[in-house]
Formats: C-alpha cells, sequence, structure tokens
C-alpha cells in the first residue's frame, strides 16, 4: 500500500483545521504541513489534533529563499531556516522540504556560492537533530523567482558538494517528469529522494504552475510510482493539486478525485 499524503498548498484557503478533518475523512495516511497554517492554528493545538486523528506528517514546508528574492536577507532566511529545523525535530517531522529561492541580481556563480553554502549548514543542523532536508529543483518554466535548480543533476551536484546524508531531493513530478525519459534515470536518482509528489499538467509550465486533476494531464503517475516502488522507495507520495484547471472545483472534489485515482495505483 502507497504512504498518501496531501500538501496543504492543495486547500490553500482552508485552515488547518479543515485540512486535517478533510484529509482523515477522505482517507489519507498523511499531511505535508504548510508551516504559515499550522503556526495561525497553534503547534501544540495541531499536534495533539493530528494524533487525535492519526495523520502522519509527510512534510513541512519550506524553508530557503537564500538569494533574497522572497525578500528576506541571507541571515533571516538562514536562521528562520535553522528554526524550523528544530520546530520539525520538536514535533517529529522527518523531512523539511527546501526552496533555494531564485537567481534574482546575482551572477548563477554567485547565487549557487551562497545556496551552498547555506545548505551545508543547515544540512549539518539537520544532521545533528535528526532531521532531512529534501531540496526541490523546479521546472525552469516557473522557478524564476523560486529556485536556481532546476534538473536532477544540478540537484545531485549541489547534494554531493555538500556531502551530508541529511541532505536529498524532493522529486515533485509536476517538475521533474514534464519528460517521460526520466523513468530510464529513476534507479540512480531513488536513494537521494525524501519525498515524492504527485503532481499532473496538461502542458509544461509558462510563468506559474497550473497542475491539474491526477490523470488528467501528460505526467506518466502509475509508471513512475511503479519505478519507485522497484527501486526501493517506501517514502510518503505527497499529492499537490493547485493552478488555473483545479481553481473551479470545490477542494472536497480534488481531493475525492485524488483519493480515487491513487486507490487504482
Amino acid at each position: 500500500m502507497l504512504r498518501l499524503s496531501v500538501s496543504e498548498l492543495s486547500t490553500f484557503d482552508w485552515t488547518f483545521e479543515e485540512d486535517v478533518l478533510h484529509y482523515h475523512g477522505q482517507g489519507f495516511d498523511a499531511i505535508g504541513i504548510w508551516l504559515p497554517k499550522l503556526r495561525s492554528f497553534g503547534v501544540d493545538k495541531g499536534m495533539e489534533m493530528l494524533q487525535e486523528y492519526d495523520l502522519g506528517i509527510s512534510s513541512l514546508q519550506w524553508i530557503g529563499g537564500f538569494t533574497g528574492t522572497e525578500g528576506r536577507s541571507y541571515r533571516d532566511a538562514l536562521y528562520e531556516g535553522f528554526d524550523t529545523i528544530q520546530l520539525a525535530a520538536d514535533i517529529g517531522v522527518e523531512t523539511v522540504v527546501v526552496v533555494t529561492g531564485g537567481r534574482g541580481g546575482h551572477t548563477i556563480r554567485h547565487s549557487e556560492r551562497i545556496v551552498k553554502r547555506a545548505l551545508a549548514d543547515l544540512a549539518e543542523a539537520a544532521q545533528a537533530v535528526g532531521v532531512q532536508l529534501a531540496l526541490e529543483p523546479f521546472h525552469v518554466g516557473c522557478a524564476n523567482q523560486f529556485s536556481i535548480v532546476n534538473t536532477i543533476p544540478h540537484c545531485l551536484d549541489l547534494i554531493s558538494d555538500v556531502d551530508n546524508p541529511h541532505l536529498g531531493i524532493v522529486f515533485d513530478c509536476y517538475h521533474l517528469a514534464q519528460d517521460p525519459c526520466i523513468i530510464s534515470g529513476l534507479e540512480r536518482i531513488v536513494p537521494f529522494v525524501r519525498l515524492v509528489q504527485l503532481g499532473d499538467a496538461k502542458h509544461a509550465p509558462l510563468g506559474e504552475q497550473n497542475r491539474c486533476l491526477l490523470g488528467h494531464g501528460r505526467i506518466p503517475l502509475a509508471r513512475l510510482i511503479t519505478s519507485f516502488q522497484q527501486y526501493g522507495y517506501r517514502g510518503y507520495y505527497e499529492i499537490e493539486v493547485a493552478g488555473r484547471d483545479v481553481e473551479h472545483l470545490q477542494y472536497e472534489q480534488i481531493l475525492g478525485q485524488a483519493r480515487n485515482v491513487a486507490s487504482l495505483w
């Protein structure tokens, strides 16, 4: 059986409490926590609610923005990352998602130096408290503000340079599997994957992410999941569905459809 979760970004306008109630009601195993929602609800109260409804936590999202494109200084982004890693350890979250920030006004070489330095420091902090960091590459079509990492080879190069076992990859199918040929290279990637996010698309992103209902797009999700399972991945599959193609739908419809499709895999 797949360990299925839902990212709170899929139900952005619901509260943390609504997310927990509906994800549990739909039969999901876990929740991908969007940190502002949890803080707004209250961390202690949120953890009590997750225990009450027997929901695991697939990820805590996110730390990063080291290059300044999110409007924070490098120092602020780094220290917020340290605080979030400690919070993850305190509440029992295994995986914290990392998004580097876009290139901004930096040269490519300088932005990469900034990111490597931050990843090395944060990975060391994560190792000290037993938390895994998962670096998320973004498709180049929607990465400008969010990430300098657009490909798996680039991501693996950064991980190799940092050389800490507590730094791995988020494999978001929406960003990384627009080209179905990616399946042929999964075997060497899986040992580095800390989280798989399930997203589908009718076309590659152009400026903004636009995820469609699972199974309605071009991403070969069933084949990807089969390959991940075959190569030994046993972590969470976290569903993320958001964008123009689904904004007319009720969140209950999105969750129900995702659960029904996932039950076939």
